[in-house]
């Protein structure tokens, strides 16, 4: 059922498409003007990992090789060495196309992996934060135009107050968090990682009732899971995007615009994110952007080509990946840390 002003909200738009283009086939056809516009976007991947080679080469007195397992064990304490890290790019990029065409996954799947591979907290978020800045918002102007959202300033629509709301908050949550947990409290990572995995598991058992029952729109509770979203990224670099796509679904937004709109706040939440890192970098907290060049080239192709893949697939799967996908996050985040659990709560 629609609801009261609806025109206005920016989400019909992906129901015309479903409805005017009935099959994949016909949903899956690029014309002339998209293809030009992903080539532009390209040109900001050049840009990007030309900035991320200059970060990794340690050009602040802030940017250290940190000693974590993976340096120490190749020698490179104290040294400027990097170098592109092939599996790490294959795992952005599937995880990114997950992440950008369904709401969730990148940060959140990525930051316990490279935790348990060896790799220190301020060589992965940091990176996390950069890289999703810049795709979060090119994924975002993506999905608007493949039609899976639409975005208005003037009038203003829902699609865009959405944005606008939770990018505002996310950048407050992630400010205060980073600052928090990096720079006043230098909170234990294993502390990082609990507090993720409990709130996944919550919220991937919530999301279900999203794929089952209708609900509906509600705004103003997208306050609440903006803050809590942008609290989790600057935490631990993910635990956003589920957050904030089964906190849209469960606030009445149609699943497909409301991955748009985890996408555009994603980016627009990370960029306060960056600059609190080289903020508190400059105050003494040491960074690592040792893998960022690999981030980067994992990230970017993924992060145009997934909005494609979103208005591709009809609505009704996602509806139910999603809430699904969600909660194989979380219980898959839980069970890697479980070892450390029952050291330190049962001995």
């Amino acid at each position: 059922m629609e609801q009261k002003g609806d025109k206005k909200m920016g989400w019909e738009i992906a129901r015309e498409v479903e409805a005017t283009k009935t099959t994949m086939g016909e949903r899956a056809k690029i014309t002339g003007e998209q293809a030009k516009k992903l080539i532009k976007y390209l040109v900001l991947f050049g840009i990007l990992f030309a900035i991320g080679c200059w970060l990794a080469g340690n050009p602040f007195d802030f940017t250290k090789r940190i000693s974590s397992e993976f340096v120490t064990a190749r020698g490179w304490e104290g040294t400027d060495n990097w170098t592109i890290i092939w599996w790490v790019v294959a795992l952005c990029a599937f995880l990114e196309w997950m992440d950008s065409a369904g709401g969730m996954g990148y940060g959140t799947i990525l930051t316990p992996v490279m935790f348990l591979l060896g790799f220190d907290p301020r060589q992965v978020v940091p990176q996390i934060m950069i890289t999703e800045m810049v795709t979060g918002l090119m994924s975002g102007f993506v999905h608007g135009d493949f039609q899976n959202v639409e975005w208005k300033i003037r009038p203003m629509n829902e699609t865009t107050k959405l944005v606008t709301m939770v990018s505002i908050t996310g950048i407050i949550a992630t400010m205060v968090s980073i600052s928090a947990v990096y720079a006043i409290f230098t909170v234990h990572k294993f502390w990082i990682k609990f507090y993720v995995a409990v709130l996944l598991l919550l919220m991937g058992g919530t999301s279900l009732f999203t794929a089952i029952g209708h609900f509906s729109y509600k705004p103003k509770l997208m306050w609440m899971f903006a803050f809590v979203g942008g609290f989790n990224k600057g935490v631990g670099g993910g635990g956003y995007g589920p957050v904030i796509t089964i906190g849209g679904l469960l606030s009445g937004v149609p699943v497909k615009s409301m991955v748009a709109i985890t996408s555009l706040a994603e980016g627009v939440t990370c960029l306060g994110g960056v600059i609190m890192w080289f903020f508190i970098g400059f105050t003494g907290v040491e960074v690592d952007y040792m893998l960022l060049p690999s981030f980067v080239i994992g990230t970017i192709v993924a992060a145009l080509f997934a909005p494609w893949t979103t208005r591709v697939i009809p609505e009704w799967f996602w509806k139910w990946a999603i809430p699904v996908k969600a909660c194989g996050i979380g219980a898959y985040t839980f069970y890697k840390i479980w070892p450390d659990i029952q050291t330190r709560f049962f001995g």
